[in-house]
């Protein structure tokens, strides 16, 4: 799965336009999100981590505000600045957890220093529930059930809950992302890393999104047999899901860098061409708003 995800969303509103201070959001903090707000409203992108806003940051495309290039609130760094002249505010949301898929099932990333077991972990395989007078008996840690998340609209009754298991993307975004095909992008690393074929950009029907790194084939089959996904990832859904509650329209870009379970016998690609993956989104992501402005 491409590491790289943006989501463009209607417009980012910070906080209100008060000028007093509110619990700890300090009376300077607030006159700032004031200021910043009265010149949108923004398109919202939104990515994991700063390796995969280093490419968009470095674009030509990008051109950040000199009044106000930046607003640090709340653990956060609120970057405010133009794409190909829209107005964008960028923050960071950081990664999805990850499960192992190197050797000896390391992490994606361990040896990094993202992540680490030695909190603790466990194989399912290690775990059955058989009684000493049945033969057999199903392993509950080895099944997965799918159901819908608990969202609560804005324009809903409060505290009444309602449910959502797909999320839709923006009519008008999806409509504009279909000129997004046949664009030319980069299919190598180096002279001598490249891709096994032409990247192309493709918009898919159906993608799913969990705190889950998906390397097994036959798991990959299974979701694109059950519920017709085509692409997988492990941030998109917590962004879909604030944007369902908020009414708000948002559309995900993801650059895929491998295929799950069915790469590399060595390892996953993934820690391979996430670079690759990376700027190519960034190209795309630019070129979408572009034609949103023409």
């Amino acid at each position: 799965m491409g590491n790289l995800k943006i989501i463009l969303m209607g417009c980012i509103i910070l906080m209100g336009t008060s000028s007093v201070s509110y619990g700890e959001v300090s009376e300077k903090t607030m006159e700032s999100i004031s200021r910043i707000n009265k010149v949108g409203p923004y398109i919202g992108l939104v990515v994991p981590n700063s390796f995969e806003m280093a490419p968009l940051l470095q674009s030509n495309s990008f051109a950040a505000d000199q009044r106000f290039p930046y607003l640090d609130f709340a653990g956060r760094r609120f970057r405010i600045g133009k794409l190909e002249n829209e107005k964008i505010i960028l923050v960071m949301t950081g990664l999805g957890m990850r499960y192992g898929n190197g050797p000896d099932d390391e992490l994606a990333l361990e040896s990094n220093g993202d992540y680490t077991r030695r909190i603790g972990y466990l194989k399912f395989s290690k775990y059955n529930n058989v009684s000493k007078n049945e033969k057999s008996s199903d392993n509950l840690l080895n099944n997965a059930w799918y159901q819908p998340e608990e969202i609560f609209p804005v324009n809903g009754v409060p505290e009444v809950r309602q449910h959502a298991f797909w999320v839709s993307v923006d009519k008008r975004y999806f409509a504009v992302s279909r000129k997004l095909e046949g664009m030319t992008l980069e299919g190598c690393i180096n002279a001598t890393t490249c891709l096994p074929r032409a990247p192309v950009v493709v918009r898919v029907r159906k993608g799913s999104s969990a705190n889950a790194f998906i390397d097994n084939a036959a798991y990959r089959q299974f979701l694109n047999s059950k519920f017709n996904i085509t692409a997988i990832d492990m941030e998109s859904a917590a962004v879909a899901l604030v944007c369902r509650q908020q009414s708000t329209p948002f559309i995900a870009f993801r650059a895929l860098s491998d295929l799950a379970g069915g790469g590399s016998a060595e390892s996953n690609e993934a820690s391979v061409f996430a670079s690759l993956a990376a700027q190519n989104a960034v190209t795309v992501v630019a070129k979408f708003i572009s034609l949103l402005l023409s």
